[in-house]
Parts: structure tokens; sequence; C-alpha cells
């Protein structure tokens, strides 16, 4: 089993991002889209055959019937670990529309699903990947034993076929960048430091070339 990540482009996964009111009289938001592809070669020069993300997503879907919590992240981890300081949104569904697996995925109020949330109101396009295990047979690409552990929120490409920029790298290379996660952490629940982070969120987005 090899660790397995795939990525979709804000268009390529044609997210579709949703406001929708909850119970506390608020509102929540979402991003909605296309998860992974099967049946195609993809940018990573494998195949997933419709079986294997079929399988894939209907575990995840059963998952969160049975109330289990699957939380994504920001960025690129290079495990399957979830590490909980990068959780920004959980998964609220999967399912099957043709030869693709497409999620709905719920912005948290954690720090990093503010800067989702501040990132996707400022007009940021921002595309999502799978992450998860199974075989690849070296000659042909094809992709067996497929298990996805979950999709993360991932910055979009400044234009085709280039490396993704991580938001995180973005912000760890600004002189502001370590600082502006510290108070993210400390933020909590206080609306003034809410408020001065997300303005020192937004003048972020304008210095960085995504």
């Amino acid at each position: 089993m090899v660790y397995l990540q795939e990525q979709l482009t804000f268009n390529q996964a044609n997210i579709q991002v949703l406001e929708e009111s909850n119970a506390s009289g608020g509102k929540n938001l979402y991003l909605k889209g296309i998860c992974i592809e099967g049946n195609k070669r993809n940018a990573n020069d494998r195949i997933y055959p419709l079986h294997e993300i079929t399988r894939a997503v209907n575990t995840i879907t059963q998952q969160i019937k049975e109330g289990n919590s699957v939380l994504g992240e920001v960025d690129h981890p290079d495990d399957l670990k979830i590490n909980l300081d990068r959780v920004c949104h959980s998964v609220e569904d999967m399912w099957m529309e043709g030869e693709a697996g497409h999620g709905k995925l719920k912005i948290l109020p954690t720090p990093m699903g503010d800067l989702i949330k501040t990132l996707v109101q400022n007009g940021v396009k921002l595309g999502v990947s799978s992450r998860g295990s199974g075989n690849v047979d070296d000659r042909t690409g094809h992709v067996s034993d497929f298990e996805i552990v979950t999709i993360d929120v991932v910055a979009q490409p400044s234009a085709p076929n280039a490396y993704p920029k991580a938001i995180y790298e973005g912000m760890m290379n600004m002189n502001y960048g370590h600082r502006l996660l510290e108070i993210a952490k400390d933020a909590g629940r206080d609306n003034k430091v809410q408020k001065y982070l997300k303005g020192e969120v937004i003048r972020l987005i304008r210095n960085l070339k995504i």
C-alpha cells in the first residue's frame, strides 16, 4: 500500500461555494464538487477504476452515517495522519455521479477554517485533493485496494500544470506570517481578535501571488 494524493483545481472539481442556514440562525459555508475522478489517466499518471472509487466513496459515506467525523486539512500533508491544528473542514457527504466521486465539505470555525472562509469570501479559487492509500501497478498505472482517508482543501495553481503554491508556505515566507498563525491559534471566539485577524488575512492575501 502506498500513499496516494490526487489534486483537482477549482475548475476541474467544478467547485460550488454554498451558504446554508443552521439551527442557531447563522449560516454555514460549504464547498461542493468533484473530489476524485475515475477511469481516466490523471496528472500523476495513475488510473482509478470505477469500482475502486465507488467502493472507497461508499466506505466514507458509511463512516459518516455511523456518526464518525471525517476531517480535512489545508494543503498537502505528507502522510495519512490528521493534524488537528490544520483542520479546516469536515466531509459531510460523498456520493458517485457518473465516473467521479463528489463531496460536500463544511468549513469549520477553526483557525484554518476561518482562513479558508476569508480566502473564499475574497474571491480566491481553491482546489481539492483526495488523500488515501492503495496499490499501483507500475506498468499500467492502475490503482487497486484504494481507500480514501479524507479530502483536503488546496491552493489553486496560478497556471495550468503549475506546481501548487501552498497558502501555509506562503505565509511562512512572509515577515508577519508566523505572527498571524499565532494570532489565529489564540483567536478562539474573541470577536475583537477575530476581526483583527480577518483584516490581517485579507492583507496577506493581497500580498500572496496565487
